[in-house]
């Protein structure tokens, strides 16, 4: 079990919670691209708080990769802003929802089904913008996905993300008892492989703001923003505790 192919066993789980009804894989209705068409908008990055406008300012005719971006809610928003969008996502679930959309409402976007752990199927320096909601806690070498983010981006380019600080692991699933220990990595762990697999959670990751951050800067990026954001809910948002960052980088020139 500790030599599965974790990122397989991710995208038939994350197609299984679709199935369930999971937040992050409901697709904005019609109402919502309307409004975003009269500029009124909103994109989540992480749990609750909306990534600020001035992140994207106008993307009228950029070439946009939404990275791991599926589920009809991130991709349709930029569409509507005037962004030429590519989607890539290794679920087959959140790629049809973003392509149900793009049917609804009449626009066109390239899906492509990827496994961002391996190469990503594009040339250097093929978009403008790269929009990457919270996901990479589902890859166990996060370096290589920031360098191939890097790579693909034009000079000047924007990579936008969001990331779990990995404080969630080690609490049980109401947050009232301390019941692992970090880093939390199930390939390198029998324990937390068992409770992932009892649990349905599919084979997650944890990775420190140091990490995070600190890959994109080692792939070359520049730091230009960031923010922190909440659970949203239990204990640990009743308390203030943040759990996620976004950021905001670029490319140099």
């Amino acid at each position: 079990m500790m030599n599965m192919d974790y990122t397989k066993t991710n995208a038939s789980t994350i197609d299984s919670w679709v199935e369930e009804g999971w937040q992050w894989g409901m697709p904005i209705d019609h109402a919502t691209y309307m409004d975003a068409i009269n500029g009124k908008w909103d994109i989540l990055l992480t749990p609750t708080k909306p990534m600020p406008h001035a992140w994207i300012n106008d993307i009228r005719g950029l070439t946009i990769l939404g990275l791991a971006a599926g589920g009809g809610q991130q991709m349709p928003i930029l569409n509507a802003l005037g962004g030429i969008c590519t989607l890539m996502d290794y679920s087959k679930k959140q790629c049809e929802s973003d392509a149900m959309v793009a049917k609804r409402e009449g626009y066109d976007i390239t899906i492509i089904q990827a496994d961002m752990t391996k190469r990503f199927p594009f040339d250097d320096a093929s978009f403008d913008m790269i929009i990457h909601p919270v996901s990479n806690c589902y890859v166990e070498d996060i370096d290589f996905v920031f360098r191939e983010c890097y790579r693909i981006l034009k000079p000047g380019g924007t990579f936008i993300g969001g990331y779990d600080y990995g404080i969630n692991y080690v609490f049980n699933d109401d947050e009232t008892e301390l019941i692992d220990t970090l880093p939390y990595n199930p390939l390198k762990n029998p324990k937390q492989m068992e409770s992932a697999i009892k649990n349905d959670d599919g084979i997650q990751f944890s990775h420190t703001i140091a990490q995070q951050i600190g890959g994109q800067l080692n792939a070359g990026f520049i730091l230009d923003d960031i923010y922190d954001d909440t659970n949203g809910s239990g204990p640990l948002h009743e308390h203030g505790l943040p759990t996620f960052i976004a950021t905001r980088c670029i490319k140099p020139r």
